[in-house]
């Protein structure tokens, strides 16, 4: 093997020339300068940026002020940490003066690395928000009872509630403060300026009973001598969209709020501007109808009424006054995240008309609403339907979206003459509507938005299969649709619940793609509001349907999420915090539901969504695809003892810690006295990988031996032939396609590929046909569906944006693909003693030897900043560029096994793959792509004239009637091979008889491994020529092939 490395900058160059060290992206509780924060101890992080290679930081000094003028000064009357010997940067707890609620503080940072000293960054804003029930003033306000045309039961009607009233201020402003609580979502407004930028249904939901989040305004600059404080309240999750089953779906309240205005006069004087029953309220607004599920009701008739009704001077005497409200069970705490933002994304790129229907389309199907131009005479009627798909005669297909009626209704007061209009407290999943009430709209009139968390997208990967990019595109779109202030299932139908299940591994693939840590971490406080008293964690959190079943696999998502959160961001507080209800379920689950042989018996979901063995079946019914549910439950109890292992020992309860251990290793004999069949030696081909010996779990479907294998729970001696039984289940019995449901997808390639066999799982992953990521892609799919046959399920639960089945695919691909890892952390997520955290030490080392994929470019954004791995090979050499952030290290896995460590910076690699094999002169594949999908039985031979020629059949399989034969040919002295050719009818008798006599007879069995090895499976184009210049290749002697 040879080497050529290079960097970035040359080592003979001057130090001082070079240095050059910025710090950028400070963070405090990795936000960028939040108001209102929900603690006293805030966290500062940072990443660093240098021209300089093996940059480590030393030291740190950190500035905390009660003003900017007094950090500019470096007056740092809160904080001086001093200069600390340190190279940490991640997560660093604020140690100054007291800091009380309402306070606002500045800080910035300087740093020492063994490269140079940074300036000292620019200055960062923070504020503390309410930190208590004793820091708030006033009371809830709202209306606690229905309206007249308001209605509960099966699809729940409440106009808006519009709240204001106005307050003079007592002299020159310094500074003011709004706390906001409105439930269920809200508009918030100050002298007629809507706050929030983009924000949309803000608050994010929580259960009301336990936890209710404030948001926190600056409006200093809005307020003058008389003001206006205004509020407009949506339902949201507070009033339900359902109410027709009282036992299923808690009744939370009537929507209602709490605002507190802090003000602070340059005189030194304060008050506070506080909810009582002295604001006005009217329900007679425009929106006559918000409901999550069913849309928005929209009365343009009704503005006039309301015209200004957010400024100063309003005449409000004709409103009543505000109830006040029964107050919230839930405390009050600052909501930890942005929460959602509205943003553009574009016109239809279609636009039919279908009688006196509209229909658009926007090319991909997500998670928001459509704003229109409207023009219309007073009391026209304009509906916007949302869906999924289309009908085969071009209506909307609306069946799965079950009992959501998902319909704007907006009414013209005739005076609107183009003016835009959008719904606010309704969000819908559509990539098509149908529009009534505007037929001579043109495509310019509609607007998509699209409705989500506000985070960054962190990850990006493509790779040289056209129909993975695309899949990952569609799960870019997916995930993004689904983030909701919580993870939840779907977006479009009467569900749109944060089903745990569907994030207990998944949640580990989007972290390489969004920087959702804000998100979980504020989930895993969901999840722990939700549990019940006897530790019961239900399957649903937060739990907007009672469904506390007592599974293991979903609830298992608390302390799964939790080790994401450690590991992939650095943060261990959701561990501290959530380890109380984690060791509460835990000893739950232990105590209720362990069998005399020490299983686990409760499990609820089992695998689900196997891939049925009948297209229009949403499960199946084969047994042979079910896997023991009790295996299941005990391998993810197995699996969660060893988490609370590792929390334990983080937080140095080492007595704890051993309890969990050892309660494992009895788990462990336990499975395997319970599942495990052993019978060695009864292959019918000894170690071939596709006749493995009677060793396998429960009854050998893949998932219960890809648990065994991913849990750690399989003896080591058996991983071998474990490993090829989950081989032998997928080429063999599932015919190259994915054969598990949930719970095996989450291990499944990984699985594989940490086992030997990466290029099974590639298989896996640019599969074109059913069940596959493909076949969704292939088939109209810009999301990931529910099912893998959600294109002819049954309606009834067949979403086409649901990310659950996404399984580890996004984990595999960033760790093997693009080989993004970090040390001493496997594919489970198990740490060892020395582990990275948050990728403070990497480890590259992609997959290389899969063949047939070309060609990565992966970067990721890790805590301490931007990781990049691009490579491009052939079958003998790649070109390798490497990013490693500063203040961290790689080990770079080179394809000779060679390990090198390496600092931070730029680098380039040029390395020869050796052969797998030392008779093997050179691996080439014949070709790039072709008209057939796969290929087999090839050979090879050399002309006279130094030219190879190959022989192979090609087609959809063997044996298949599409079957013919191809040749390749390489004339002497060329770089590649030329395009196949399809041989003619009339000499493939003769062909078949020169190959018998003159190739398959010989016993040469490298080299036809040699060649089977060059047949592609992927393939786009062929083309087919005459091949009259092939004849005397195939007719040359066997001893003119190439050396062995």
């Amino acid at each position: 093997m040879s080497v050529l490395l290079t960097a970035s900058l040359s080592a003979t160059l001057p130090l001082s020339a070079a240095s050059h060290v910025d710090v950028v992206k400070m963070r405090t509780e990795n936000q960028v300068n939040p108001l209102g924060i929900g603690t006293s101890t805030p966290r500062f992080s940072w990443q660093i940026t240098s021209d300089r290679k093996g940059v480590v930081q030393t030291s740190y000094q950190i500035l905390v002020a009660s003003s900017r003028e007094k950090l500019d000064r470096n007056e740092a009357d809160l904080w001086d940490s001093g200069e600390r010997n340190s190279d940490e940067q991640l997560w660093i707890p604020y140690q100054g003066k007291a800091l009380l609620s309402g306070a606002q503080a500045y800080w910035k940072v300087r740093i020492t690395t063994n490269k140079g000293k940074s300036e000292w960054t620019e200055p960062q804003l923070f504020s503390i928000g309410l930190l208590g029930e004793t820091k708030w003033s006033g009371t809830w306000i709202g209306l606690e009872d229905l309206q007249p045309g308001e209605q509960k039961g099966m699809h729940t009607r409440l106009a808006a509630r519009y709240i204001r009233k106005d307050f003079a201020a007592k002299g020159k402003v310094k500074r003011a403060v709004a706390y906001v609580a409105g439930l269920g979502v809200y508009e918030f407004y100050v002298n007629g300026q809507r706050m929030g930028g983009s924000q949309a249904l803000q608050p994010v939901p929580t259960d009301y009973r336990k936890t209710i989040y404030y948001n926190t305004f600056d409006v200093t600059s809005l307020l003058t001598e008389k003001n206006a404080i205004a509020i407009k309240l949506g339902n949201g999750r507070m009033f339900p969209m359902r109410l027709e089953k009282a036992y299923k779906t808690p009744f939370f309240g009537y929507p209602k709020c709490r605002i507190n205005v802090k003000v602070e006069y340059e005189n030194g004087k304060t008050e506070t501007w506080a909810t009582n029953n002295t604001w006005k309220l009217s329900f007679d607004g425009p929106i006559r109808s918000n409901n999550e599920y069913d849309g928005e009701e929209y009365d343009a008739r009704r503005e006039q009424a309301l015209k200004g009704w957010t400024q100063a001077g309003f005449d409000d005497s004709q409103w009543q006054k505000a109830e006040r409200c029964v107050i919230p069970d839930g405390t009050l705490m600052a909501q930890p995240m942005t929460g959602m933002v509205e943003k553009e994304f574009g016109h239809p790129v279609s636009l039919k008309h279908r009688h006196d229907t509209l229909i658009v389309d926007f090319g991909q199907n997500m998670a928001g609403w459509i704003g229109f131009q409207v023009r219309g005479k007073q009391g026209d009627t304009i509906r916007v339907k949302y869906a999924e798909k289309l009908q085969a005669d071009g209506s909307l297909y609306l069946d799965n979206f079950r009992n959501a009626l998902s319909e704007d209704i907006y009414v013209c007061n005739g005076k609107e003459n183009g003016k835009s209009w959008r719904p606010v407290f309704s969000y819908h999943g559509f990539r098509y509507a149908a529009i009534t009430g505007m037929k001579n709209a043109r495509k310019e009139d509609f607007t998509a938005y699209t409705v989500s968390d506000e985070m960054a997208t962190i990850g990006h990967i493509e790779t040289s299969d056209t129909i993975l990019n695309k899949v990952l595109k569609n799960a870019w779109w997916g995930i993004y649709g689904n983030y909701k202030g919580m993870p939840v299932d779907c977006p479009q139908r009467n569900e749109r619940q944060p089903w745990l299940g569907d994030r207990t591994v998944g949640s580990l693939g989007e972290s390489f793609v969004f920087d959702n840590e804000r998100l979980y971490s504020k989930w895993m406080h969901d999840i722990c509001d939700a549990q019940r008293s006897d530790g019961n964690i239900p399957d649903v959190a937060p739990a907007f349907w009672n469904y506390y079943t007592d599974d293991v696999t979903w609830p298992a998502a608390l302390p799964f999420t939790c080790d994401m959160l450690y590991h992939q961001f650095g943060n261990k507080q959701p561990i501290i915090d959530s380890y109380p209800s984690i060791r509460k379920w835990i000893n739950h689950i232990l105590a209720e539901y362990t069998d005399k042989n020490g299983i686990i018996t409760k499990d609820k979901y089992g695998d689900w969504c196997v891939p049925p063995e009948k297209l229009e079946l949403i499960h199946s019914q084969d047994p042979k695809r079910k896997t023991d549910g009790k295996l299941i439950a005990t391998a993810y109890m197995i699996r969660c003892l060893q988490l609370a292992e590792q929390f334990a020992n983080l937080q140095g309860l080492k007595e704890e810690a051993k309890a969990w251990a050892d309660r494992r290793s009895g788990m462990i004999d336990a499975f395997n006295r319970q599942f495990l069949t052993n019978k060695a030696g009864t292959s019918r081909r000894p170690g071939h990988v596709l006749y493995p010996d009677s060793i396998y779990y429960g009854n050998n479907t893949s998932t219960a031996n890809l648990l065994a294998l991913s849990f750690g729970i399989a003896p080591q001696e058996l991983r071998s032939e474990l490993i090829k039984q989950v081989v032998k289940d997928i080429c063999i019995d599932a015919k190259e396609h994915v054969n598990c449901g949930v719970i095996g997808i989450s291990w499944l390639l990984r699985g594989l590929s940490d086992n030997g066999f990466p290029d099974v799982a590639y298989l896996l992953a640019i599969q074109r046909t059913y069940p596959s990521w493909g076949y969704m892609a292939e088939n109209g799919a810009t999301t990931i569906w529910e099912l893998w046959n959600g294109d002819k399920a049954d309606p009834k639960m067949n979403s086409g944006n649901h990310v659950m089945l996404l399984g580890d695919l996004l984990t595999w691909c960033y760790q093997y693909l693009g080989g993004i890892q970090q040390k001493g952390v496997n594919v489970q997520q198990v740490a060892e003693a020395d582990a990275s955290v948050a990728y403070k030490h990497i480890v590259l080392k992609p997959a290389f030897s899969i063949q047939n994929c070309e060609s990565v470019k992966a970067d990721y954004e890790t805590p301490y900043g931007v990781v990049k791995s691009q490579w491009k090979k052939t079958l003998q050499h790649v070109d390798w560029d490497i990013t490693v952030p500063c203040n961290t290290t790689a080990d770079v896995y080179l394809p000779d096994g060679k390990v090198e460590m390496v600092g931070s910076g730029d680098y380039h690699y040029s390395v020869e793959i050796p052969t797998r094999d030392a008779a093997i002169l050179k691996d080439e594949f014949l070709y790039d792509y072709s008209g057939f999908p796969s290929a087999h039985a090839s050979t090879i031979t050399q002309l006279k004239n130094g030219d190879l020629v190959a022989a192979y059949f090609g087609g959809t399989f063997e044996r298949n009637p599409d079957v013919c034969i191809w040749v390749s040919r390489k004339p002497k002295g060329a770089k590649a091979w030329e395009k196949p050719i399809l041989l003619p009818m009339v000499f493939i008798a003769w062909v078949l008889l020169r190959l018998r006599r003159r190739v398959f007879r010989a016993s040469m069995r490298r080299q036809l491994r040699l060649i089977r090895d060059l047949s592609r499976t992927d393939c786009a184009v062929s083309v087919c020529q005459p091949a009259t210049n092939m004849i005397s290749a195939l007719s040359q002697p066997i001893s003119s092939c190439l050396p062995i």
